[in-house]
């Protein structure tokens, strides 16, 4: 696997945002937002659609100007723009459907500076399972298999910093599996990679750091273990005699959803899940409760209200 190539500025930030600032005409779609992303982390971005991730990107990457504050990547000012150093896969995807899959392989490797790439798209085409792909024409391509392709377009460069917004999108487990730890390899050859995902339980797995974003506005960011700690808590499933429509109001309960006969509810950090599960019992017949450490997921649940968005905790 071909390594990233060293920057003329050694850095040890590959992203700063200070005071960032984005309106769409009355719309605010991103407040003054702070944000530093270190060096050979892979940092999820996470939020609610239409919470202001991919504005973000945009504006990282250099497709969308920044009405007030300064974006710096690489150690360069005003978003990375067409750097060969910067590898992004967007949300709205978009191949030569013409073409071959080698040959738009080659032809992106080539405009990103790597003037020999059969080599690294071969290996690639190999690592995703897409090796009896490479020579049919994109347009013949599964939605899966354009996903991958699509993904190797990004990186094949050897990029110091990939963007990837929703990577794992369309992707079957195996799939998203081998994507997952091409991520990881990614990160070990030393790109830093920024991740933006609906998916809770691949962040978890994947991310060093997280951001969340919430109605344009940072809500969280930090390394994803500290936050586990200090954030996470403890989670109590709950299994009812009989349908219950709501819950009472219980202290030490943040939230809770319905699932079917039981009930996830996601507990403060300093709440005692026995205490907790004595107060239900008292005013509601119970079959039974689990605990459970707090994931990601109850995290983002809990700083964002569990609204109704497209995040999800399941895997791809």
């Amino acid at each position: 696997m071909i390594r990233p190539r060293a920057g003329k500025t050694p850095v040890t930030d590959a992203i700063r945002l200070s005071g960032v600032c984005k309106r769409f005409g009355d719309k605010v779609a991103v407040a003054p937002l702070d944000l530093v992303v270190s060096e050979g982390s892979i940092h999820g971005f996470l939020g609610p659609n239409g919470s202001g991730k991919t504005t973000t990107i945009r504006m990282i990457t250099g497709l969308l100007g920044a009405d007030s504050g300064s974006i710096e990547v690489l150690g360069r000012a005003g978003g990375a723009g067409a750097s060969p150093e910067i590898g992004y896969l967007p949300e709205e995807r978009g191949l030569y459907r013409g073409m071959t899959v080698v040959a738009v392989l080659e032809f992106f490797a080539r405009l990103k500076g790597l003037r020999k790439p059969r080599r690294a798209v071969l290996d690639w085409l190999e690592r995703l399972d897409l090796a009896e792909a490479a020579n049919l024409r994109v347009e013949a391509l599964s939605k899966g298999m354009a996903q991958r392709v699509q993904f190797i377009a990004s990186v094949a460069h050897a990029p110091r910093l990939a963007v990837l917004d929703e990577p794992f999108s369309g992707l079957d487990p195996v799939h998203g599996g081998q994507l997952m730890k091409a991520v990881l390899d990614l990160r070990a050859n030393g790109t830093t990679v920024v991740l933006s995902t609906h998916d809770l339980t691949v962040a978890q797995r994947l991310c060093t750091h997280v951001f969340m974003i919430h109605k344009g506005r940072k809500v969280l960011d930090g390394p994803l273990d500290a936050l586990l700690v200090e954030r996470g808590g403890t989670s109590l499933r709950v299994t009812t005699r009989e349908p219950v429509e709501r819950l009472p109001p219980i202290a030490g309960v943040v939230a809770s959803f319905r699932d079917g006969m039981s009930w996830d509810l996601r507990l403060a950090p300093d709440s005692d899940p026995s205490g907790v599960a004595r107060q239900l019992l008292a005013v509601i017949p119970l079959t039974g409760f689990t605990t459970g450490t707090a994931s990601l997921a109850d995290i983002f649940f809990r700083e964002v209200g569990g609204r109704d968005d497209g995040t999800t905790g399941q895997g791809a």
